[in-house]
């Protein structure tokens, strides 16, 4: 009984409940952007994947959090692309994967290179594209991105020690 109904729900975390398409006009930091679509402009957080944190108001920035936008920026600023969304968050943003003109997941090409985590937090809450932890850990193994740092701070861990206890790095 308990196995069904997280099967039921693991499978309603990964439904794709609309999409969208359009051209990338901003990126925000390495996980969030803005797409122009016909008729309106969405902010995009992607899905599964949590890149380093840039600081706003007076919050200080992460290590790699300026590098990861910048990736992020080279390879989608300007491009039409389509958004697989699961869900509106309490933001107000759309949760998606991005598809480049091939089909590939921009998700998880920026794991793959190592500007984005696997996204962990609360036990894999937020985790719903499964091969991203096997991704991340061959760009850790390569020591891409910001796996060159020896010990590199999880998103997570960064807002709860950092921004939440004011013990940053």
């Amino acid at each position: 009984m308990l196995a069904s109904l997280l099967g039921e729900a693991q499978a309603r975390a990964t439904a794709v409940s609309h999409e969208l398409r359009g051209r990338v006009v901003a990126v925000i930091d390495g996980d969030t952007l803005s797409l122009q679509t016909p008729r309106q402009r969405h902010t995009i957080r992607l899905a599964s994947i949590d890149a380093p944190e840039i600081g706003r108001d007076g919050r200080p920035s992460q290590a790699f959090s300026q590098a990861s936008r910048r990736a992020l920026d080279s390879r989608v600023l300007g491009e039409l692309l389509q958004a697989r969304c699961f869900e509106i968050d309490n933001y107000g943003r759309d949760v998606c994967e991005l598809l480049d003109h091939r089909q590939q997941s921009i998700n998880r090409w920026l794991v793959s290179e190592g500007w984005a985590w696997a996204n962990r937090e609360q036990g894999g809450k937020y985790l719903r594209d499964p091969a991203l932890p096997g991704l991340e850990a061959a760009a850790r193994a390569s020591r891409r991105g910001l796996w060159a740092h020896p010990e590199p701070s999880p998103p997570w861990v960064f807002r709860q020690e950092c921004w939440r206890h004011k013990r940053c790095p």
